[in-house]
């Protein structure tokens, strides 16, 4: 399980970084909102650890304009706001969890294990020798992790789900994107080309000309 930290305080940085890698955990951890959000936008995270008082971009401003995208990773805040308004804001930009510093890492550690329940992040579907974990967003073959983008994951998942299924364009986008952000056609064929880059060895989508794609698992 990948997790994003944002943190300013370096000790307690350290502490949590520390403890969450020895519970089994990868962590990446920055001090500044900013580029702690353009690590969000170039990868891959099944969880985010945000602070909200962090320099440049808050953890409130990142939350927002990540919701605002359609992205959905599982977030906590850990903050020393304590004020009912700031636990109400949080929850009201879609956060999962609010934890109030100071706080035990054992109790972090718990809600996480929870959130990691709640969201299935473990669940894994196999076909073919290879494991998919969608909310994890990665593909292992062999003992070769690749990690893939959150909709190229949401993408691979309905395809998987509808095997053998002809899928136009205007379904995946239906069933995978929400109104507000609405991508073309051009969007969907770049997905699908880049999930047959990382499904070497074999050709899983089959274009049906002038219908969309099916998805064939022998």
């Amino acid at each position: 399980m990948k997790i994003l930290l944002l943190e300013d305080d370096v000790i307690l940085q350290e502490i949590i970084e520390e403890f969450l890698v020895e519970k089994g955990y990868e962590v990446e951890s920055f001090f500044d909102g900013g580029r702690a959000l353009d690590a969000i936008s170039a990868g891959s995270y099944d969880l985010l650890l945000l602070d909200v008082n962090v320099p440049n971009i808050d953890g409130f401003e990142i939350l927002t304009y990540l919701r605002d995208i359609g992205n959905t990773t599982p977030a906590v805040y850990i903050t020393s706001l304590a004020g009912i308004d700031a636990l109400k804001k949080g929850f009201e930009l879609g956060a999962d969890d609010y934890l109030r510093k100071p706080f035990e890492l054992e109790e972090l550690n718990a809600r996480i294990e929870h959130i990691m329940k709640l969201y299935r992040l473990h669940e894994e579907i196999e076909f073919d020798g290879i494991k998919f974990v969608p909310k994890a967003h990665h593909i292992i073959i062999g003992d070769t992790v690749m990690e893939m983008r959150q909709k190229e994951a949401q993408v691979l998942e309905y395809f998987i789900k509808n095997s053998g299924k002809i899928i136009s364009c205007d379904e995946i986008i239906e069933n995978v994107w929400d109104e507000e952000h609405v991508p073309t056609h051009a969007t969907i064929r770049t997905y699908i080309k880049n999930l047959r880059k990382l499904l070497t060895g074999k050709e899983y989508f089959e274009n049906i000309k002038g219908e969309g794609y099916r998805f064939n698992i022998v």
